[in-house]
């Protein structure tokens, strides 16, 4: 069986700017599950990829509202596939607080899962 983790994200309050997140992985790895939710009704959108690519495996996606998680699986991830990522490669997860100048998130949580390999 492959070996689950996840990298969690929590941002509390409310953002004022757009936000961006910059780790890389200890391992070979395979992104297979994000999910993304604030605590209030907002607007604010995500990107997840690398330093050369900021969308290159999720684009323009939504965050969930009023602590209901939005879940991008699979299908959601571009070409449809789990992106392979490979030990020490930046990953980008940037945020756009307010999408186009709607509600800013508040209490905002992201959460990666990877498995090993």
């Amino acid at each position: 069986m492959l070996r689950l983790f996840t990298v969690p994200f929590h941002i509390p309050g409310t953002l004022a700017a757009n936000l961006s997140i910059r780790f890389a992985l200890p391992c070979d790895a395979q992104l297979v599950h994000v999910q993304a939710v604030g605590g209030n009704a907002n607007n604010a959108t995500f990107n997840v990829g690398h330093a050369g690519d900021f969308d290159a495996y999720l684009a323009g996606r939504d965050v969930g509202d009023v602590g209901v998680p939005l879940v991008y699986e699979r299908g959601d991830f571009s070409g449809g596939q789990y992106p392979h990522i490979a030990r020490g490669v930046t990953l980008a997860v940037d945020v756009d607080f307010d999408g186009a100048a709607g509600t800013a998130v508040q209490n905002l949580t992201l959460m990666l899962t990877f498995t090993e390999g």
